[in-house]
């Protein structure tokens, strides 16, 4: 597999780490994401972390778009509170963030080695939701014989 890098969006990491300097405060908020939609806005949010198993920022950030009427994203980062830095998304962000965005790029990587990655270069041999879902237009009723 060839993975190709995409330059690197540094205003983009810049957002997602101002936002969990000053928003992120305790264990309820401990991630904070950005990104850029097609029409260049950046749209931000976090984490909202319960025992339960609360979102990660890149779930919060998806339905954060989505009420701001940005739903193609191009570009998303996640950065820690703490000065963590860039983290990369979970398995569960990855494979939601390729149902919904097939061509979005991630940043990923530390210092002098981030990068941003085509999500699908991220979860190689992937399950596509989209690819197992009943075409509605084709399927007719259900028979209930």
């Amino acid at each position: 597999m060839t993975r190709r890098t995409h330059t690197v969006d540094h205003e983009l990491i810049h957002a997602a780490a101002h936002v969990a300097r000053t928003r992120c405060r305790g264990d309820n908020h401990t991630m904070a994401a950005a990104a850029r939609a097609r029409d260049g806005r950046i749209i931000t949010a976090v984490n909202a972390y319960h025992f339960t198993g609360g979102p990660c920022a890149e779930l919060v950030l998806i339905g954060t778009a989505a009420t701001q009427g940005a739903y193609d994203l191009d570009t998303i980062v996640a950065v820690g509170d703490r000065d963590r830095g860039v983290v990369p998304p979970c398995g569960r962000c990855r494979q939601i963030l390729l149902d919904y965005f097939p061509a979005i790029n991630v940043i990923v990587g530390t210092g002098d080695r981030l990068r941003a990655m085509s999500i699908a270069d991220l979860l190689p041999e992937s399950y596509v939701w989209a690819d197992h879902q009943l075409d509605t237009e084709d399927a007719g009723p259900l028979s209930t014989s």
